[in-house]
């Protein structure tokens, strides 16, 4: 469960200048693949008290044109299934009838 401070703050919040116009946003959590690739991780609270994730992903393509195009559509394969998941988890249930 997420705590909320007297600011209104989360206990994940990183509570500096990336909290404004009502949004509250985590530290990035950072996946760094020297060289290859880096994803960035934010979670953020919106004024309307929504979670999202928020993610930055940089790959490095290869060389030649077929080859980049290839990895190009295998990544957004792999973001489309990610992102799929993610928003199936976060839909909500309808309740069980109580008898």
């Amino acid at each position: 469960m997420t705590r909320r401070t007297a600011a209104g703050h989360t206990d994940w919040c990183g509570r500096d200048h990336r909290c404004g116009l009502g949004e509250h946003r985590s530290d990035e959590i950072v996946v760094d693949i020297a060289g290859h690739a880096r994803a960035v991780l934010v979670r953020v609270r919106t004024a309307a008290g929504r979670d999202h994730a928020e993610v930055r992903v940089r790959v490095a393509l290869a060389p030649g044109e077929l080859a980049a195009r290839r990895q190009l559509v295998g990544l957004l394969g792999d973001v489309r299934q990610a992102v799929t998941r993610a928003a199936i988890a976060a839909r909500t249930r309808p309740r069980k009838a109580t008898r």
